[in-house]
């Protein structure tokens, strides 16, 4: 008997969201749309030029939300990541076991230095851009990882923000090499076209001689094809992963399951913010197919989260309304 459905390992990043215009992007010389990584000092610089703006804070990071995720639903998941003994630090930490996730962060002492922060700004048309201070989270290694935690669980989940780092890229390999060797399912999320657009290499290391399951966006699967069509996209996906997903925003999803393409439809709503809608997708589809769900079924439920999602501020819904959302996806 497995003890966790799902184990993922990614950066800790407190998340700090703002509600701001485009212009005061542009003003700041932030690159709209894009996660984007920065020194310390250029993020505290932003953070005082935005003082005047309500600030909204959660642990976050995006293998974090799906985690969280994982466990609204009534899944069993842990995470493991790194944050700083500060007060930012603390506060990840108590939110993440609040939201019923374990965590190595229990029984590993945190380490002096800066928990990593996100500032996420949405803007008006419900685009997110991230700008990301890594911090301690840069410094993520096999030290963080919890074999005995990855050996029993049916999926362990890596996030691709991971492979910025040597040490962090170097220990989602070693976590997909135990989760293997164990017999148990790899996933993994492509995270960010930048992470596609910078560290493709990296992340076909990460990948190996291939996963269980790929989640991409279809300009992250584009990218990672060097294709501008799609069926060569979704034809070079199987050459990485036995099954996958890719997200295509307002057309719905394409899940492959080893054999044939599903194509799941949308659930159409008028969007607020997208920020934590691939992590949602992913959280709940991967609920769904340690549970008992077909893929269809689980792509069906993985779909109607992630519009639920963006009709909210923030990358995170309250656990009732998650949990409503398994009857409303039997029911669709």
């Amino acid at each position: 008997m497995t003890q966790y459905d799902v184990y993922a390992l990614g950066n800790a990043l407190l998340d700090i969201e703002f509600e701001l215009a485009p212009e005061v992007l542009q003003e700041l010389g932030i690159d709209k749309g894009v996660m984007t990584l920065l020194d310390q000092d250029a993020q505290d610089k932003i953070v005082s030029n935005l003082a005047q703006y309500d600030q909204k804070r959660s642990c976050g990071g995006s293998a974090a939300n799906t985690q969280i995720a994982v466990s609204q639903f009534g899944g069993k998941s842990f995470y493991s990541c790194k944050v700083a003994d500060d007060e930012p630090g603390k506060f990840y930490t108590q939110d993440l076991i609040d939201c019923g996730v374990v965590t190595n962060l229990e029984n590993q002492p945190a380490q002096s230095g800066v928990t990593g922060k996100c500032l996420v700004f949405v803007t008006p048309d419900a685009d997110r851009t991230m700008n990301t201070f890594l911090g301690i989270s840069g410094g993520f290694s096999h030290h963080e990882l919890v074999p005995e935690a990855i050996k029993n669980a049916k999926y362990t989940y890596i996030e691709g923000y991971l492979v910025s780092g040597e040490s962090s890229k170097q220990a989602a390999i070693k976590a997909r090499e135990i989760a293997q060797a164990a017999g148990n399912k790899v996933a993994f999320t492509l995270a960010d076209l930048n992470m596609v657009k910078f560290f493709k290499s990296g992340l076909l290391e990460i990948i190996g001689s291939g996963i269980d399951f790929l989640f991409a966006n279809e300009s992250e699967a584009l990218l990672m094809a060097e294709t501008e069509d799609f069926d060569v996209a979704v034809n070079h996906l199987k050459t990485l992963a036995q099954g996958f997903a890719i997200t295509r925003g307002a057309a719905g999803s394409v899940i492959f399951d080893g054999s044939k393409l599903i194509h799941i439809d949308p659930f159409p709503v008028k969007a607020i913010d997208t920020v934590g809608a691939g992590d949602m997708y992913a959280g709940a589809f991967l609920y769904g197919i340690t549970n008992g769900m077909s893929y269809a079924e689980a792509g069906r439920l993985a779909s109607l989260a992630s519009a639920k999602i963006v009709t909210t501020l923030g990358a995170r819904m309250k656990t009732e309304e998650v949990q409503a959302l398994l009857d409303q996806a039997k029911a669709a």
